[in-house]
């Protein structure tokens, strides 16, 4: 039944281009799926994003659910996809909605599920709503004397932040930090979880605009140039950027030098690990930096490994110890808090870091390079034409004159080579993509790494 809707979960979620497959009657048809997979007498909260029509969007969710007779509490207003994460666990629904599609273009709507425990829907829960769309049609009219509860989701959330992190040391610092929302519900909550401290926020693109200024709100390096400048001109301490739902961040250092988010979840270990004593293993993802490993062997903690996606990641921060756990794209979650990732607190802890050890952030990014090597990470999307699919025949032997000494293949191809270096292709789980990623000790190979892993692409994508 499931293959007559253009209704898939994918990587984070359903996400679809807005007045193509993301309607109305699809939106309904997969929250009938979603209240057919519930039941009756359930609770769920629902919060939405800045895009085009979220509100309205969240709106049509909220009527079907109540339609079955679930008890559904709205957010009044555009929030963080962690905000509901939270809510979720704090006040035990059980599920949670965010209609956001993330970091996607403007253009793009979507449809991402919290369970209890405030992570991601696994994909066996995924799957099982799928399999329940269009089975029962759609309960369009009210037979239940629910009402839609909207409430304000964002107070709980940032009281729970302001006691997560150390407040008392941090308030007398006077570290000025720049952040850019991108136009993305994250806005001004960085400041006003740290209402009353001496740490000096700004804000950069925190106006609503649903088309993002013509840029997609994902904080990659080429869509930061403005936050770049700024810190270097402005001599910022530490620059902050968040995605269209804030859930993912990048960085920038003073003198305008970018920090990825691969070495933002090293930074958030050694904090988490050496400043506060918290104990735990780290997660990585397949697409995950060599440098990681390195942290976790010197910590001595364990080291995991998950395919792309943080649901990978949230399922283990369930189950195991986690310290700390992260993505490549900035997704980042943290002990003590809820097993899903908050761009926010993410930003609040390398703040808390530079409190702690009384540094700018370039001067401990600085040191940790220097104890654990420097590793040059790129990355690289292929736009696709038609879809394909990655063969695992005729994979090189070795690459660039380095000898291939593994092959990863549990989600894409991750080719290591024997200098440390590695090459991985691997197709997006939420758009219509070949991400193509290499990592080396110098910016030179992994610049030629990532020519050479975009020509074995090329033939079959264009």
């Amino acid at each position: 039944m499931r293959n007559n809707y253009p209704i898939k979960f994918g990587t984070d979620g359903w996400r679809a281009i807005i007045g193509k497959d993301y309607t109305f009657a699809n939106l309904k048809i997969v929250s009938q799926a979603v209240a057919d997979y519930l039941g009756s007498n359930k609770r769920v909260v629902i919060g939405y994003d800045c895009r085009f029509m979220s509100d309205s969007f969240a709106l049509a969710v909220a009527e079907v659910l109540r339609n079955n007779g679930i008890k559904t509490v709205l957010s009044d207003r555009p929030v963080p996809t962690p905000c509901v994460s939270f809510t979720v666990k704090k006040r035990s629904f059980d599920l949670g909605i965010m209609i956001t599609a993330s970091h996607n273009p403007a253009e793009y709507n979507g449809f991402k599920i919290k369970v209890s425990s405030g992570g991601a829907a696994s994909p066996e829960i995924t799957g099982k709503i799928e399999a329940l769309l269009g089975v029962n049609p759609v309960k369009e009219s009210v037979v239940t004397n629910l009402e839609i509860t909207k409430e304000n989701l964002s107070q709980d959330y940032v009281g729970f932040i302001r006691k997560y992190i150390d407040f008392k040391k941090i308030k007398n610092k006077r570290f000025r930090v720049l952040v850019d929302a991108m136009h993305g519900s994250g806005d001004s909550y960085i400041a006003d979880i740290l209402k009353g401290s001496k740490i000096k926020i700004e804000f950069l693109r925190n106006e609503f605009n649903p088309w993002f200024g013509g840029v997609r709100p994902e904080p990659v390096e080429e869509n930061l140039k403005v936050l770049i400048e700024r810190v270097k001109k402005e001599k910022f301490d530490l620059g902050i950027a968040l995605d269209g739902d804030a859930d993912r961040i990048a960085c920038v250092a003073p003198g305008g030098v970018f920090i990825s988010p691969q070495k933002i979840l090293g930074l958030l270990a050694l904090h988490l690990h050496q400043d506060k004593g918290f104990t735990g293993g780290i997660v990585k993802t397949i697409a995950g930096t060599t440098m990681i490993d390195k942290i976790a062997d010197f910590l001595k903690v364990k080291l995991y490994e998950t395919p792309v996606g943080f649901k990978y990641i949230s399922e283990l921060m369930e189950k195991e110890d986690i310290l700390t756990g992260g993505e490549e794209a900035g997704g980042m979650g943290v002990k003590g808090y809820i097993p899903e990732r908050d761009g926010i607190v993410a930003g609040l802890l390398l703040i808390e870091m530079m409190v702690y050890r009384n540094k700018n952030i370039l001067k401990i990014l600085n040191e940790m390079e220097k104890q654990f090597g420097r590793y040059y990470y790129l990355r690289k999307d292929i736009q696709l034409k038609k879809k394909i699919k990655l063969k695992k025949e005729n994979l090189p032997k070795d690459i660039l004159g380095k000898k291939v000494l593994q092959v990863k293949d549990y989600d894409g191809f991750k080719l290591i080579c024997e200098d440390d270096s590695w090459l991985m292709l691997r197709v997006s789980g939420t758009e219509p993509i070949v991400r193509v990623y290499g990592e080396a000790k110098s910016l030179a190979r992994s610049k030629k790494l990532i020519a050479y892993g975009s020509e074995m692409v090329l033939p079959d994508a264009l």
